[in-house]
């Protein structure tokens, strides 16, 4: 009998990725294509959308072509992908109208600063922010010519990028997003699932542009313009899809994805929990239709993204790997603190006019310690957030499963099972955003049975137990919290004026 594989689409910030997974949870192929950003002024990230669907294209084929693998060899397609980064394209051409604006980007503080916190954070879990999908598209609808127009005729229509892929993939036959994506707009509804037609209004955004929302799980159409036959079986926001890849099935359950950004997910049941202390109340995933999980999430916007800064913009490294090498020359950080705020704080401060800032230097600071400065803001980070969470949840976390790119270094693991005094289990799955997708699409065609099958293949490849002093913890904390006030005190709003 001929092997059959899940393939997994991940289109994440700084890449975009197809994996092929075999029935245990092996990676057979991997194919990456680069994605630039472009930063046309202070504040503003936008993407190429066009460029993402030519990509996807590209990686899907290598991926193939490297495996020796058909078409009739894959049994499901499943999609991770980056959450609120926005784009509006034409009906009828398939044309984005504009750049894709990305999660990062911070262009819409003025109108979010108009925003009621209480309507939003009730209905969706989240509260007004630059981050979220709803003003992104509001600022297109008000800044590119004639847009709203043909948005309220119904000749555009907008998108995450799942919505995006799946359209493109489907030939343009389904416009439509999941549940996990759709909960990241600030305009669901929580407990309905379903777009609230006054937040829809109150963000004057024609219903028409909307696409239809889904289950994670489920078979949505055939990707007939790259797999003719193959059915799109999954589609999630890429931290959720890490939590089902982590198999993080259990309320309670959870787990930080180290990339680009930080992301930390608990699981927290068929109950949305919601939040006072700064976090998010999100949907987790859907399968089919069984009762939605739900989860609480922070989100921390720059902790690779800093190692890159680290590297392209300050040049005291070659390559990502070698801040590890160059953070494990001193013991110490001498006695400094980076905050990266480059687009304000996320969770739990969601301070958005927050600047980042470079505190307690002096003679004595070299380059190792400003790299495990680098580091260190990713452990106390962390920390921030889980704080938070284990006040809303009412419980206190005892272990903390982590995956992405950054999980490669070791130092780093072992400063935030420091930070965090609970052990840090990383799996032997790395690419656990692509396996959550694949293991969604799976399972709506099948191809494994039920969540236990999926427990079955989890295997532990590293774990770091925490061996800081409690002392210097608690002090080294204090410290952390003291430079994250100097961030917001040097706020954008006098950043740059004379």
């Amino acid at each position: 009998m001929t092997e059959r594989y899940v393939l997994a689409i991940d289109q994440g910030t700084t890449s975009t990725r197809c994996i092929l997974f075999d029935r245990r949870a092996t990676v057979v192929a991997v194919a990456r294509a680069e994605l630039p950003q472009s930063y046309p002024r202070p504040g503003w990230v936008e993407h190429d959308a066009a460029r993402i669907w030519r990509d996807t294209q590209k990686v899907v084929k290598r991926a193939l072509a490297s495996a020796g693998i058909g078409p009739s060899q894959v049994a499901a397609i499943g999609i991770a992908n980056q959450r609120e980064t926005a784009v509006v394209w034409d009906r009828r051409t398939g044309v984005p109208v504009a750049p894709a604006i990305v999660w990062q980007d911070t262009r819409t503080s003025s109108l979010v600063a108009t925003l009621d916190v209480a309507t939003f954070s009730d209905r969706t879990g989240l509260p007004p922010a630059t981050y979220f999908s709803a003003t992104k598209v509001r600022w297109l609808l008000d800044n590119v010519p004639g847009l709203r127009a043909r948005a309220a005729d119904g000749d555009v229509l907008f998108g995450t990028m799942d919505s995006w892929l799946i359209w493109n993939l489907t030939g343009g036959r389904h416009h439509l997003t999941d549940v996990t994506n759709a909960s990241r707009t600030m305009l669901m509804d929580l407990t309905t699932l379903s777009w609230d037609p006054s937040l829809v209004d109150l963000c004057t955004i024609p219903p028409a542009m909307l696409p239809e929302i889904r289950s994670s799980s489920e078979v949505y159409g055939a990707a007939d313009s790259v797999l003719p036959g193959v059915p799109i079986a999954a589609a999630m926001g890429d931290q959720q899809a890490a939590l089902f890849g982590q198999t993080c099935f259990e309320p309670g359950d959870t787990k930080c994805t180290y990339g680009t950004g930080g992301f930390l997910l608990m699981n927290t049941g068929s109950t949305p929990v919601r939040s006072t202390h700064g976090l998010l109340t999100t949907v987790g995933y859907r399968i089919g239709n069984e009762p939605v999980a739900y989860a609480l999430e922070g989100s921390i916007a720059f902790a690779g993204s800093l190692v890159q800064w680290v590297r392209d913009g300050l040049g005291l490294i070659g390559t990502a790997s070698e801040i590890e090498t160059l953070a494990g020359t001193v013991t110490d950080n001498g006695g400094c603190y980076i905050v990266p705020a480059f687009a304000g704080l996320f969770a739990p401060h969601w301070h958005s006019e927050a600047r980042g800032v470079i505190v307690g230097l002096t003679s004595y600071i070299g380059k190792g310690h400003l790299a495990r400065a680098v580091l260190e803001a990713t452990g106390w980070q962390t920390r921030e957030v889980v704080d938070a969470m284990n006040a809303d949840a009412g419980l206190a976390l005892t272990t903390l499963n982590v995956d992405g790119g950054m999980t490669a270094d070791n130092l780093l693991m072992q400063i935030v099972a420091d930070v965090l005094e609970v052990p840090v289990v990383r799996p032997m799955v790395a690419e656990t955003v692509s396996l959550g997708a694949a293991y969604a699409a799976g399972l709506a065609v099948g191809y494994w049975s039920d969540l236990q099958d999926l427990r079955n293949n989890r295997h532990r490849a590293g774990r770091w137990l925490p061996a800081m002093d409690a002392g210097r913890r608690a002090a080294e904390y204090r410290r952390w919290q003291r430079a994250v006030e100097c961030a917001v005190l040097f706020s954008s709003a006098d950043h740059g004026q004379p």
